[in-house]
């Protein structure tokens, strides 16, 4: 039975710009957009800036500031003040990554209207913005957490088979909520065993691994379950809803929130966590770091390693047969000591979410605020070791 196609009158790559007060700050916002959308930046990043700058030129309007040139530095950080004491419906202070969010595209802002000649300086250059903490992470799914999230999803019925084909991609390949969902059906090569990330964060394309079960289960719910799904046009998305469309904002987050909660692991997340998962699993197996960084798309090891902590068995057994006060009790050969030091208990994930916020931060990878590496310059006639320091191999008074 063909169910009605339902039409989504919320477009979701639309700008929401709410009521803003019509003065020059607002006309400068419209047109940094603008700007920043021509230069290929991506709607999530604009969408982002547009509600942090929206935040503040309604602050500034209550005070009486409408011209951009009035905003100096002590404005600036008595809105960060303002951040600072702000207080949530629940009563919770913002996060200092969440005012961090706040603050970078101010920054960015600034440095606009100043290249646009439109101030004379820019007041934000000076700002500092607050440190992002890195916190453990207060949970981590276990393997038999995982199986049994995964064993949840009633594989009889049309939507648990595509529930039970999401789980297993989320977990088999580690990529983001956004990147799940904007997946298509050609991305997806289950004879190779591959997936296509198609402008993943950074604004980059990759290729992940997707394992043997992940397979068979997508290939499942392309035979039986997508085409029953389908409705109107068929526009290649992957994962549909039971009303043939692809999943919009935090539906796939909400399905996948449902079945751990079902699972009754005392965790709060949702598509994020099995992202941690993957990582942490094949670390915990003799995985290289440059190899998840290359399946989690980063860009560096820094963003690779808040998934990563030494497995504690690891560090007891260094820490025996290093420290000193149980040296006297050792009489383990080295090969002994290696051979303990292989053995891995569960492995504690070392993240902070805010270092990552889900796929709900800027996926084009641009930063508003830039961070300069200072380069290193040897000291003028330093050549190279002296003669003195090198020891000949031949000689046996070396």
């Amino acid at each position: 039975m063909r169910r009605q196609h339902r039409k989504n009158h919320a477009p979701e790559n639309q700008l929401r710009w709410g009521k803003l007060p019509p003065n020059a700050l607002t006309r400068n916002l419209r047109d940094f957009i603008d700007s920043m959308g021509a230069r290929g930046l991506s709607f999530l990043t604009l969408r982002g800036r547009l509600h942090a700058i929206r935040r503040f030129i309604l602050w500034a309007d209550e005070r009486g500031l409408s011209d951009p040139r009035e905003i100096t530095l002590p404005i600036l950080e008595r809105y960060q003040s303002y951040l600072y004491h702000f207080r949530k419906p629940n009563g919770e202070p913002l996060s200092f990554s969440s005012q961090h969010a706040e603050l970078s595209p101010l920054r960015a802002f600034f440095k606009w209207l100043t290249r646009q000649h439109l101030i004379l300086y820019n007041p934000a250059s000076e700002l500092q913005l607050p440190k992002i903490n890195k916190n453990l992470a207060r949970y981590v799914l276990s393997i038999e957490n995982v199986e049994s999230i995964l064993m949840l999803p009633d594989t009889n019925t049309l939507l648990g088979l595509r529930d039970r084909a999401i789980l297993e991609v989320l977990y088999s390949s580690g990529i983001r909520r956004s990147e799940l969902r904007r997946l298509s059906v050609y991305d997806v090569d289950t004879k190779r065993g591959t997936l296509l990330v198609r402008n993943g964060k950074g604004a980059k394309d990759r290729i992940v691994p997707l394992g043997q079960r992940a397979c068979e289960w997508v290939d499942k719910y392309l035979r039986d379950v997508r085409p029953r799904f389908i409705t109107g046009r068929d526009e290649g998305v992957l994962f549909l809803t039971l009303h043939g469309d692809a999943f919009t904002g935090y539906a796939i987050g909400d399905t996948v929130k449902e079945y751990i909660l079902k699972s009754g692991v005392p965790v709060n997340g949702s598509c994020h966590l099995f992202r941690h998962a993957c990582a942490t699993h094949m670390l915990d197996n003799g995985a290289d770091t440059r190899f998840i960084q290359a399946m989690l798309g980063h860009a560096s090891l820094e963003s690779t390693q808040i998934y990563t902590q030494v497995a504690l068995g690891k560090l007891i057994a260094v820490h025996a047969a290093t420290h000193p006060a149980r040296l006297d009790k050792l009489n383990t050969s080295h090969a002994q000591t290696n051979e303990a030091i292989t053995r891995d208990t569960r492995a504690q994930l070392l993240t902070s979410l805010a270092a990552e916020v889900d796929d709900d931060e800027d996926c084009d990878g641009s930063v508003t605020t830039s961070f300069y590496r200072r380069l290193y310059y040897p000291r003028p006639g330093r050549r190279g070791p002296r003669k003195k320091n090198i020891q000949n191999d031949n000689d046996p008074n070396a």
